[in-house]
């Protein structure tokens, strides 16, 4: 078996490899591009038949362990697991499966991945990127800045993560008056001295460039240490990887038994670790990319078509963490699609994206992307009124509530079941208390708030506006992290 354990740039055409450590602390390539493994590990069937037995007698956290070191080879084996246990633990997490996974009903199956301290699926990569990010700090004697962006669960998974650790400021912006306000009390009520909350004046995506701005200017990110936990961050779709392995655990007995996904998506994050698992060898059916009104990813998987939206037109929705209209993640996606062309994948995301967007509809290699025996990617689009009526079908009829986002999953798997004869697991993305306004339309109640979040709606706030300027924003940064000590 082929471990990979050097990482390449998208957009490097010389395959110049860095290790784990390098990429850890940094995000973003000097050139832009986003890491990958040189190569993707394959999973033997003697392995999946051994982590069978894994999981089932130590837990999450084990495979957790096993699944880092295929990645990670400048971390002692050893270091690994103890980073591993304390990431992925009860009561950190409600539930001492760490992701549990339950029937809903015919061919459908709920991933639960809302058991974490902020009640949203970004908690299983935060828990780990936490641990990672303080043990390589102290053994390096450093300090890092984090500077990330987020449409609503980004930011409150990574404060919650970050929050306390010694040598780590965390710099997180979020488009003022776009996020729920159980979201928005989740962040803005930290007054941990390490936490810095900016509400910038415009849509996730203008915050998610604004990082991008930053990130580029190599000699700012260097001498401010500037660093990320966004899903540009490799090790967050490593940790992602581990919970589509989990699942498909769950859901078989046999190692020739698939699974599909239905994944929410915005951003690219959550189905890219779905696609990476596939890759190497994990029995994966299908990957259905479910999107909400904002449905740039679903347009190219129907046509071969990638079309960013302008900030202008990216619309507020009822499922507002997939508010993204330019998928940070898909660029990895596509440089995999393309044979690993750095030079066309730096083309595309580095000049054709600025300038509206490109289409593989004639590329030979746009087939495998939608082919089961290729790719194996599907996709669906739903709205409004498709997630109000499945949020309040589930409930009245099977008992079940869901977020909107995870709605959204439920409604365009359902549109797949006649051409998928393989169980789907429908990825939770929160849970339904952090949309109350929305759940109460749906079912004419607000949902519960669950005791480890009382109070939390009457928390002070602790937040900074700016405008939708990334000079400004490093201004802010530089401000801060002189005037403040971790």
């Amino acid at each position: 078996m082929v471990v990979c354990v050097k990482y390449i740039s998208t957009r490097d055409a010389s395959r110049t490899p860095v290790t784990f450590t390098d990429i850890l602390l940094g995000g973003l390539a000097p050139d832009g591009g986003l890491y990958l493994p040189e190569e993707y590990p394959q999973l033997s069937d003697e392995q999946l038949t051994r982590w069978r037995g894994l999981i089932a007698d130590e837990g999450y956290a084990a495979l957790a362990a096993e699944v880092l070191k295929l990645f990670v080879d400048d971390i002692p084996a050893a270091d690994l697991e103890a980073i591993a246990h304390r990431a992925y633990n009860s009561p950190k997490f409600a539930s001492e499966e760490i992701v549990p996974v339950t029937h809903l009903d015919g061919q459908l199956y709920i991933g639960h991945l809302s058991e974490g301290p902020t009640a949203a699926f970004k908690d299983m990569a935060m828990q780990l990127l936490g641990e990672l990010f303080e043990y390589e700090l102290a053994r390096r004697g450093e300090t890092i800045n984090i500077l990330g962006a987020t449409s609503g669960d980004t930011g409150s998974s990574a404060e919650y993560a970050m929050r306390g650790r010694h040598g780590i400021r965390v710099f997180m912006l979020t488009p003022a008056g776009r996020m729920t306000p159980f979201q928005q009390a989740q962040m803005f009520g930290l007054d941990d001295p390490n936490i810095f909350n900016i509400a910038l004046d415009g849509v996730f995506d203008d915050c998610q460039d604004v990082v991008k701005a930053v990130s580029s200017d190599a000699p700012y990110k260097r001498e401010h240490r500037i660093g990320a936990v966004n899903s540009i961050n490799w090790a967050r779709l490593m940790a992602q990887i581990v919970y589509y392995i989990s699942s498909w655990i769950k859901v078989t007995e046999r190692n020739d038994q698939q699974v599909s996904f239905s994944v929410p998506t915005g951003n690219f994050g959550d189905i890219c670790a779905g696609h990476i698992a596939r890759q190497m060898g994990l029995p994966i059916d299908r990957l259905i990319v479910a999107t909400n009104e904002n449905d740039v990813l679903d347009e190219f998987f129907r046509t071969g078509n990638y079309r960013p939206r302008p900030s202008e037109e990216t619309m507020a929705t009822s499922s507002p963490s997939m508010d993204i209209s330019r998928a940070s993640n898909f660029e990895r996606f596509v440089f995999d699609v393309v044979g690993r062309d750095a030079e066309r994948t730096a083309q595309f995301f580095g000049v054709d994206v600025k300038a509206g967007g490109f289409s593989l509809a004639d590329d030979p290699a746009f087939p495998a992307v939608v082919d089961p025996a290729g790719f194996g990617f599907a996709s669906g689009r739903s709205t409004h009124e498709d997630r109000i009526a499945t949020i309040r079908e589930t409930f009245e009829h099977l008992g079940v509530l869901l977020d909107p986002h995870t709605a959204d999953g439920v409604h365009v798997a359902r549109g797949w079941v006649e051409e998928i004869d393989t169980p789907i697991i429908c990825l939770e993305t929160a849970l339904p208390v952090k949309f109350g306004d929305t759940i109460e339309e749906a079912i004419g109640q607000q949902p519960a708030i669950p005791e480890r979040f009382a109070g939390i709606l009457e928390a002070e706030r602790h937040v900074v506006d700016l405008p939708n300027d990334a000079e400004t924003v490093k201004q802010y940064l530089s401000d801060s992290i002189r005037t403040t000590t971790v």
